[in-house]
């Protein structure tokens, strides 16, 4: 039985890592997120009535001293953190936001937890964001070059971490996995939003006609990864989660409008490219591979047949869901 603490647990990430975790009945899992419960639609771990798991409705900038409370009663053996502001576009807005959450209020919870003696491994959630475009094969050891504030607020909470283990030996293991998808998204992220636009009859907007390249992986390979770091990776290690190629958004829109049986030209619109945006996200995961034997199981055309189904399952409940990013600070 482990004992493991997720922060951000109602995110999108966070949710399907602890639908992992609780498929282990032994288990002993808290999760705690700014934002309440939602209904199954968005949380998959609602299928579990395990009672081995506790939610804490807490938010990092506003109960940073109660979470600490929390953790310390509960002392975790793991923590694995999703918390973050993570959407890239409307960063430029309020960066201050960005930062407060990502780095401030990270590096007041977690100078506090390098001096605990419960904790056995942190995860830390980052991003290949950091390295701004990526050109070649992108490897652990590439240079921080990021092209938004979201980004650059990223790279500042991983180098805080990674003085923490430096100096203090603080069991930090640093996650970056490329494009997650899956059922269960947030509806404006460019997969649901593909299905759900088609189906509705509504255009989809290509940002600089969709030439960007990312690296789209199913979101239980990247849970599996990140379970595995959790366990056996290697304190101060960076594991790379990503498949074994990159597809443009505009193939993928594509790929969406063949399943659902759409005409791709009658369904997108080109529109001019956001500030900031980098060319392609194609990362190198060897080390998560031969360190933790890992591998992404899910073919993209599976998941996606599976995003298709999640939306004509959940129609009449999704119809009723709004469909834009509502930035709370």
């Amino acid at each position: 039985m482990s004992k493991v603490a997720v922060i951000g647990s109602n995110s999108f990430s966070g949710a399907d890592f602890v639908d992992l975790l609780l498929e282990d009945a032994q288990n002993d899992v808290i999760g705690i997120s700014r934002s309440a419960e939602k209904s199954a639609l968005f949380l998959p771990y609602k299928r579990h009535r395990n009672p081995r798991y506790k939610f804490h409705h807490l938010n990092l900038n506003d109960d940073n001293t109660r979470i600490i409370e929390v953790l310390d009663t509960f002392k975790p053996e793991y923590i694995v953190n999703f918390a973050a502001q993570s959407e890239v576009a409307p960063s430029w807005e309020h960066p201050e936001h960005w930062f407060q959450t990502n780095v401030v209020a990270l590096s007041q919870l977690a100078n506090h937890l390098r001096k605990v003696g419960y904790l056995r491994r942190y995860v830390h959630i980052s991003s290949p964001e950091v390295y701004g475009t990526c050109v070649g094969t992108v490897t652990e050891s590439a240079p921080f070059n990021p092209s938004t504030p979201y980004a650059a607020s990223k790279a500042a909470a991983d180098m805080f971490l990674s003085t923490l283990f430096k100096n203090f030996q603080f069991p930090v293991v640093f996650i970056r996995a490329t494009n997650v998808y899956g059922a269960h998204q947030q509806l404006w992220k460019i997969i649901p939003r593909s299905v759900i636009n088609m189906k509705s009859g509504r255009k989809i907007m290509l940002h600089g006609g969709g030439k960007a390249v990312k690296s789209y992986i199913h979101i239980r390979d990247v849970s599996e990864g990140e379970k595995l770091a959790m366990l056996q990776g290697t304190p101060g290690s960076i594991y790379h989660l990503s498949p074994d190629q990159g597809e443009s958004v505009r193939d993928v829109v594509k790929l969406i409008a063949d399943l659902v049986d759409c005409d791709f030209n009658d369904a997108v619109e080109d529109v001019e490219e956001r500030p900031g945006q980098d060319a392609a996200y194609v990362i190198d995961s060897t080390v998560a591979r031969e360190e933790l034997l890992w591998a992404p199981k899910k073919a993209f055309t599976d998941g996606l047949k599976e995003v298709v189904n999640w939306v004509n399952s959940n129609w009449d409940e999704i119809a009723r869901q709004p469909m834009e990013y509502v930035h709370k600070s």
